[in-house]
């Protein structure tokens, strides 16, 4: 292989080596907001049964 098939050859590997990362990068934050955003819904969750704490506790059934 000759000098500038190289050259090439790493520079494009280099290029998606890099876009990939940032790809990575772009998800990993996605699912921090995710769970962010689930960790807040158990919490808003939970402050609801401390101020009703029969909610949900019995079920009516009719036959």
């Amino acid at each position: 292989m000759n000098i500038e098939g190289l050259s090439m050859a790493l520079a494009q590997n280099k290029a998606m080596t890099d876009i990939n990362t940032r790809v990575l990068s772009m998800s990993l934050d996605q699912f921090e907001e995710t769970g962010a955003g689930m960790i807040d819904m158990m919490n808003r969750s939970m402050m609801e049964n401390s101020v009703n704490p029969n909610i949900g506790g019995n079920i009516d059934i009719m036959i």
